[in-house]
């Protein structure tokens, strides 16, 4: 079997296996054509079955499928050989029935117990194609084939995947009263900030605004006593300073004697 078949039919069998629970060894119900194309293409029956479903297998027949080789005489009788090697499946039919029948009330409207029907019929695998959950296979000269999932299989998948996705009955009953009630709309606009980073502002108490004012008037008082020093200062030393803008000296008189007129008086003058 090639590697690109094999992965598609692994494929197949995890999607019977996840959806309907199908596990190994699968129930392979064979019908009376399938043993008579494995025993004219000389294929080992079993081994090509385990080699396609990808796992173990139990190969099961009906009396009705047995008796129904043993009506097409003897040159039949290697198919009725393999068939005896199978594990017989009770139809619970007194009487025989054709094959196609039997295999079909074997396994139902619902596949119920997950076989894999391995059938060479054209009328059966028409009518099991209608059955979620079957897989159906079959010869193609000598190679085996495992049929792709009917439409009733993939609606019957789509319908267990949506009850997956969503809460039956009695969890929707459980489910409390507020979880019904509409959600509340946001109201778009701008953000305030955040209340943790905003630090908050700390209340002052009266001791301590007392004891600022105080500051503040004593240093109000210091910086005027500074002012009038500063003004004082500036007072004694304006005479020089008009001396030194204009350049000249200041007059200066002289005593020769203790009875010396006005006309004695020198007036000296600071030449330029």
């Amino acid at each position: 079997m090639r590697q690109k078949r094999a992965k598609a039919y692994r494929k197949l069998m995890s999607l019977y296996s996840l959806t309907f629970g199908f596990r190994q060894p699968y129930q392979v119900l064979v019908d009376s054509h399938m043993c008579k194309e494995a025993v004219a293409h000389k294929i080992e029956l079993v081994k090509q079955l385990s080699a396609v479903l990808q796992g173990t297998v139990k190969p099961m027949i009906t009396q009705c499928c047995i008796h129904e080789l043993y009506l097409q005489g003897k040159d039949q009788q290697p198919a009725v050989d393999l068939a005896k090697t199978f594990e017989r499946r009770k139809c619970n039919h007194r009487e025989a029935i054709p094959g196609d029948e039997c295999v079909a009330g074997v396994v139902g409207e619902a596949n119920k117990h997950r076989y894999v029907i391995a059938t060479q019929s054209q009328t059966l695998r028409h009518q099991l194609r209608a059955i979620p959950g079957a897989p159906i296979v079959h010869l193609n000269r000598s190679v085996m084939i495992l049929e792709p999932p009917s439409d009733a299989t993939l609606r019957a998948k789509a319908l267990e995947e949506e009850k997956i996705l969503h809460p039956s009955a009695p969890e929707t009953a459980a489910l409390p009263a507020a979880a019904e009630e509409p959600s509340r709309k946001k109201k778009k606009g701008p953000k305030g900030p955040n209340p943790l980073s905003v630090k908050k502002k700390k209340p002052k108490a009266e001791g301590t605004v007392r004891s600022k004012n105080k500051e503040g008037e004593d240093a109000k008082e210091q910086a005027g006593e500074k002012r009038k020093r500063v003004d004082e200062g500036e007072m004694s030393a304006s005479p020089t300073m008009t001396l030194e803008a204009t350049g000249h000296k200041r007059k200066r008189r002289r005593k020769h004697g203790g009875n010396a007129s006005t006309d004695d008086k020198v007036v000296l003058r600071n030449d330029d």
